[in-house]
């Protein structure tokens, strides 16, 4: 057991050093695709650290939802907008008021970190328990389907909402340039 969980010590602050390093290119690189990539990988340190706190199904959705679909719209929306950043340093002032507070919000999880306890779970919490019981991706189905069935539901009328009107507004303007003055729609 002493073995085991030194490796996954060391995998933990490996994976955490390289997710703040990316997420550190990701506001320091000029270029945007540079900086789309470094969240990239920023994402999936973040996904290996689900794991490794046996989180699989959070690591399994933030590879889906971040990586896979999230990324993708970035990315070919930088290419297509072939974002460039001038020369001109005209935010000087904006970057001082960014580092003063970074600095606090530093500081802030600084405090945080020193005044927790942190305590291993117990109860229905334990990694035992969860697996015991069909696993964590069974038992946040079931969470998910019983107690919180209405605001899941709401939130794919929601999106579906939001996925018609993304479809809807571009093609409306397209008839309406076509049809003179908007006779088509």
């Amino acid at each position: 057991m002493g073995e085991g969980m030194n490796i996954q010590l060391i995998m933990f602050y490996l994976f955490s050093f390289c997710a703040i390093m990316a997420a550190v290119g990701v506001v320091s690189f000029k270029e945007a695709i540079h900086c789309g990539t470094s969240l990239l990988v920023t994402i999936f340190c973040i996904a290996v650290l689900f794991l490794l706190l046996q989180a699989e199904f959070i690591a399994a959705v933030q590879i889906y939802i971040y990586a896979g679909a999230i990324m993708v719209l970035v990315i070919v929306v930088v290419l297509l907008i072939n974002v460039r950043i001038s020369g001109e340093n005209r935010h000087v002032p904006l970057i001082a008021a960014s580092a003063v507070t970074g600095a606090a919000l530093f500081l802030m999880f600084l405090y945080v970190i020193a005044s927790s306890t942190f305590a291993p779970p117990q109860g229905i919490y334990t990694p035992e328990y969860q697996v015991a019981n069909g696993g964590q991706t069974m038992q946040i189905g079931l969470m998910l389907f019983r107690e919180y069935l209405f605001p899941f539901e709401i939130a794919s009328v929601l999106l579906l909402v939001g996925m018609i009107g993304a479809i809807v507004l571009p093609t409306r303007r397209r008839f309406r340039r076509k049809g003179q003055g908007g006779d088509m729609i």
